[in-house]
């Protein structure tokens, strides 16, 4: 008991107290206080103001494109980024380090220079654009092919820490039961994997509702083709809108925290499901 009470009395960090205090004074300053500045601005406009702000039809065409876009593409991050991260984590071949390094190479890179990138290497001239018998730069098909790429990193490293920890002697037992291959893969890996797969999902698709920099060159930008939300927003500030690039803000930002309110209970739905079994 003696070693116990020393143990919390001679914490490397803090105690409890403090560094609860020194937690909520940083999350109020980086989080709360910007979105609550966002709030009090949209509330100086009337309800039919907000509500004319937000539903123009320049306003829903960019809602549609980036929230199915982003959906879209997590999907697709969720899949391949599953795959991705099962290779890296369970086979053994060359260059192991360099693919794992590349999957990381969307965080160091800066949007900007991803979004020039991806625009030269499927514009219509570009090395892989000029080869299909279809548009993807300036397209809404270019603006999902920039948050395909932006947020597969999400997934597979939310992945990878899961797939280490699974106990392989799992997988065996499952075998030496007359399980096949796809019966191991439903019933005794991906209940495991689930809640890491959703938590990867929801990074993902929240990364890239609010992406910018890597859209805005592949995009074209045209009103109600391939216009993003986020550019709205900047075209609002830029034109002194300030209550009506904020009142698009919330929006999003309402959509975005119900959307992973749903996936959190998805996750906890997940577990629970798990520790029954």
């Amino acid at each position: 008991m003696l070693s116990r009470a020393l143990l919390r009395r001679h914490t490397v960090l803090p105690g409890f107290d403090l560094a609860l205090g020194f937690a909520l004074l940083y999350l109020s300053l980086i989080v709360l206080v910007p979105l609550s500045a966002a709030f009090l601005k949209t509330f100086t406009l009337t309800w039919s103001e907000f509500v004319e702000a937000t539903t123009t039809p320049r306003v829903l065409a960019s809602y549609r494109l980036t929230f199915g876009a982003s959906l879209l593409a997590a999907l697709l991050n969720a899949l391949f980024g599953l795959v991705t991260a099962w290779v890296l984590v369970r086979y053994r071949f060359p260059f192991k380090r360099l693919v794992d390094a590349l999957v990381d190479l969307p965080f160091a890179l800066p949007t900007a220079v991803a979004g020039v990138a991806l625009t030269a290497i499927w514009a219509e001239n570009g090395w892989l654009g000029r080869w299909l018998p279809f548009k993807v730069s300036f397209t809404p098909l270019g603006v999902w092919v920039a948050l395909v790429f932006i947020g597969l990193p999400f997934v597979v490293r939310t992945l990878q820490p899961v797939l280490e920890d699974i106990d392989r002697e799992l997988e065996e037992a499952a075998a030496t039961l007359g399980a096949s291959r796809r019966q191991t893969l439903a019933r005794v890996v991906l209940p495991i994997l689930m809640p890491a797969l959703l938590t990867g999902f929801a990074l993902a698709f929240a990364r890239a509702l609010g992406e910018y920099g890597s859209v805005i060159f592949i995009a074209g930008n045209l009103p109600m083709v391939s216009e993003i939300t986020p550019l709205l927003i900047i075209t609002r500030l830029e034109q002194y809108d300030y209550a009506g690039a904020t009142a698009i803000a919330v929006v999003m930002l309402v959509a975005a925290f119900a959307l992973l309110l749903l996936i959190n209970l998805l996750q906890a739905w997940s577990r629970k499901r798990q520790g029954g079994l």
